[in-house]
């Protein structure tokens, strides 16, 4: 046995020395090692299910599929039903050419297998693909002070600064890891100290930034550290409503992929600050101050990806992380309300909404608003748009959205709601 630093139970010493079997002193001991290797002196159980990043059969990745038949052959199951990230095709509402789906067949051709493989080894349902696990319609909502081993970022940071549960960013397959294993290292973002702020961030706009632009320029100035975030309040208030749950959702997905962040405090409104207010601010903490014309550099300082700058856009994507419902629908009355003062009845350009499979569903309960939608020519889906875009071909075409995150990872060009808007009505 590898001779390991950290502080082990009788329980974990026993599976890491094989007496559970082989596979499952493998798993161990890459948790043991993994959490080594950041300073974690033991393993903490689990409060809730894991959530994957990794949902796409990529042919590339054989040794995980090889890993995952090892798993199923051996007989282990996560402790609880997990969920994982959005599932990366969907032709019926994501239209492709011929050529396109081609690309796609080799580039998720193992897709039907891996999701196969995940069933056995403890997805919750056929339903459980999307990157905002934790709205109630998809149902993997942790509490107040649960620790967690999740691993996609725009889910991580939620859940540590909205929800208040306690989650490191982990690697791809290390979260099933310690799903199967009931436990996660210690360190980071599951300890009180690693939870502090190294920055005070003071919002001196005018009015209520964008979210996406707010997050990304956070994210680029404190990268990996925590901030402390003050001035939202007098615009979003002091309670955790739906709407400004989804503008932190928002918020800390732009912020997460424009930098590295893992979890934020916003004062008077998210739980630790509301709890411990400053006292969340490390004694040598940076200051950094966004005001208007800081949030109009940030969005001059987007590159454009398109070939030909001037070109029509060919496409939109709307919900990247997916869309809460109320978003769903706010988006739908959106549309169709501009479309009506503009004397249409189409979408000039083919618009795509995107929502976890749960969400969706509950929106289309409403079949007269969900019918009065896609008359419009937009379609909902449950697809990752990012994974869309990872098809070389996709991403030469003249594709818009307003995801800070689709647009750092693509090259999809970033406009603000009301642009967006516009040229969906008007082209």
């Amino acid at each position: 046995m590898i001779p390991f630093k950290m502080e082990l139970t009788p329980e974990e010493k026993a599976i890491l020395e094989g007496k559970q079997g082989e596979t499952l002193q493998k798993v161990m001991a890459s948790v043991v090692l993994y959490g080594e290797v950041f300073g974690a002196k033991r393993l903490v159980p689990l409060d809730g299910p894991v959530h994957l990043v990794t949902s796409f059969g990529i042919p590339l990745l054989k040794p995980v599929f090889e890993m995952m038949d090892e798993l199923i052959a051996s007989g282990l199951r996560t402790e609880k039903p997990f969920t994982v990230d959005p599932r990366p095709l969907d032709y019926n509402n994501v239209r492709c050419n011929p050529l396109e789906k081609v690309v796609f067949s080799i580039m998720y051709g193992k897709q039907k297998e891996y999701e196969q493989q995940l069933q056995q080894v403890g997805l919750k349902d056929d339903n459980a693909f999307s990157c905002t696990c934790y709205l109630p319609q998809v149902g993997n909502v942790p509490a107040k002070g649960d620790i967690l081993a999740w691993a996609e970022s725009s889910a991580v940071v939620y859940a540590n600064s909205v929800l208040g549960a306690r989650s490191n960013r982990n690697s791809g397959i290390i979260e099933l890891f310690c799903g199967l294993i009931g436990k996660a290292p210690e360190f980071g973002l599951l300890t009180d100290e690693g939870r502090k702020a190294k920055w005070l961030v003071e919002v001196k706009t005018s009015r209520l930034p964008n979210a996406q632009v707010l997050g990304s320029a956070i994210g680029m100035k404190v990268v990996e550290d925590v901030p402390y975030i003050t001035g939202l309040d007098q615009f979003l208030g002091r309670e955790l409503t739906t709407a400004t749950r989804d503008y932190l959702k928002d918020m800390g997905a732009a912020s997460a992929s424009n930098g590295a962040v893992g979890l934020y405090h916003v004062e008077n409104l998210t739980p630790e600050a509301v709890e411990q207010g400053r006292n969340l601010l490390t004694e040598d903490y940076q200051t950094y101050v966004i005001d208007d014309q800081e949030i109009e550099r940030v969005i001059r300082s987007y590159p454009l990806m398109w070939k030909q700058p001037g070109a029509k856009p060919k496409l939109c994507f709307i919900g990247c992380p997916h869309l809460s419902l109320q978003q769903l629908e706010s988006w739908s009355d959106a549309i169709m309300g501009a479309l009506a003062k503009a004397g249409r009845k189409k979408v000039a350009i083919p618009t795509i909404l995107c929502a976890a499979p749960d969400v969706v569903a509950a929106f289309a309960k409403d079949r007269t608003r969900y019918d009065q939608l896609r008359a419009t020519g937009t379609r909902l889906t449950s697809i990752c748009a990012l994974m869309y875009m990872n098809n070389p071909l996709c991403a030469k075409k003249p594709v818009i959205t307003n995801s800070n995150k689709l647009r750092t990872y693509t090259t999809a060009k970033f406009l603000l709601d009301d642009e967006i808007l516009n040229r969906i009505v008007h082209g």
